[in-house]
């Protein structure tokens, strides 16, 4: 009985150690920005969208996840706040608010190529 529950033990801390090391470690990918169509609209979290705040959607990192992301292009990095869903285009790994896409210099080319640093 005892091992029987050591074993479980093993299994529940070995599935959190996963999932943190899912979030810990960089990613890369495509990110795209979202801005005026979506401004004033509720985020998935509840919040009201702002174009002008250093926020962004990702699939599945927690709500108030802080994000560093570095345009690897020109290697200028800004700091967001999760508070959204998505991307939902394949190969996209964050959606960024205008204000944060403006910070790495995305807005003309409306993607660019990312590193993505979980901060906290």
């Amino acid at each position: 009985m005892r091992l029987y529950f050591l074993l479980a033990a093993l299994i529940v801390l070995s599935a959190c150690s996963s999932q943190r090391t899912q979030h810990s470690a960089d990613i890369s990918g495509q990110a795209s920005w979202y801005g005026a169509q979506h401004h004033g609209k509720k985020t998935a979290s509840g919040e009201r969208f702002n174009q002008n705040a250093l926020t962004a959607a990702h699939r599945t990192l927690p709500f108030g996840s802080k994000v560093k992301v570095t345009n690897t292009r020109n290697n200028k990095s800004v700091t967001v706040r999760i508070n959204d869903r998505g991307p939902y285009s394949k190969g996209r790994v964050i959606d960024l608010s205008r204000a944060a896409a403006n910070k790495i210099d995305m807005i003309n080319s409306g993607v660019a190529p990312v590193q993505l640093q979980v901060l906290r």
